[in-house]
């Protein structure tokens, strides 16, 4: 697999032409490729950008745009969220490199990662192309921070190893490879987190990656009881169910 990140020009917030950005920055793309972008710069293109004001209008967005929100006695950096089958910090929302702006995350990155495959499809007259919209998130008990995908489309995300052999002739019952993930983890790694101003990657020669030109996602996403996590997120969902419904009472009652 080759990960060859891609300068681009300074894209600036509140709103900025992806477009263009696109055009200018990225080379003629082949059969196979798949082109990685930052949320961040979906987000400009998108106009996802709010000034900067206080830190309880910043809490206010969070709240707004997690789907679930937990904040921890004693964390004063950022709030536990849950956003687009994701866990990530304060929802997205980053001030970095952002020019005085909070930027959020693209209203539907699946819609915007069609929209991109789509246009670039068209434009560079490739039939087999990936899309894939990344963000950072620090996994459980380690430090630091690694790349994840938000949205994507043009592949299929999960290779199935089940019912093949092992190298001992041992058939895999549950195993299953997350690509679309690990593609983004590399090029994250590629692309960087600070001011190295290569928001774009261009990936090819993954290894068994199939195409598609339709959505994938229920390929990769699974419902909350399903995942290995749910026990420690259990108590964020039931707390953010019966808010809701606090919610729905208090709009009957109206």
């Amino acid at each position: 697999m080759i990960v060859i990140p891609i300068k681009t020009r300074i894209v600036l917030p509140p709103k900025d032409d992806l477009w263009a950005i696109l055009d200018e920055s990225l080379p003629k793309l082949r059969e196979r490729d798949v082109v990685v972008v930052t949320s961040k710069i979906v987000s400009i293109g998108e106009g996802r950008c709010v000034p900067l004001g206080t830190r309880a209008q910043k809490k206010q967005l969070i709240e707004d745009e997690a789907e679930y929100l937990a904040r921890f006695k004693g964390s004063r950096r950022s709030f536990f969220s849950v956003k687009g089958h994701a866990v990530i910090g304060s929802a997205g929302i980053d001030e970095s490199n952002a020019n005085g702006h909070w930027i959020l995350w693209p209203k539907d990155p699946f819609r915007s990662a069609q929209t991109i495959w789509s246009y670039l499809r068209k434009k560079h007259q490739v039939s087999q192309l990936g899309v894939i919209i990344t963000d950072s998130t620090s996994p459980p008990m380690r430090l630091g921070c690694t790349g994840i995908s938000i949205g994507f489309f043009g592949i299929h995300p999960v290779l199935r190893y089940m019912g093949k052999p092992d190298i001992f002739g041992r058939r895999f019952v549950f195993e299953r490879a997350n690509l679309v993930d690990g593609i983004a983890a590399a090029a994250v790694v590629a692309m960087g987190e600070g001011n190295e101003q290569t928001p774009i990657a261009v990936v090819s020669g993954v290894p068994a990656l199939r195409f598609a030109s339709y959505d994938t996602r229920h390929e990769l996403l699974i419902r909350p009881k399903q995942d290995i996590y749910y026990p420690i997120l259990k108590p964020l969902y039931e707390k953010a169910r019966k808010k809701s419904a606090v919610y729905s009472t208090r709009r009957r009652l109206a």
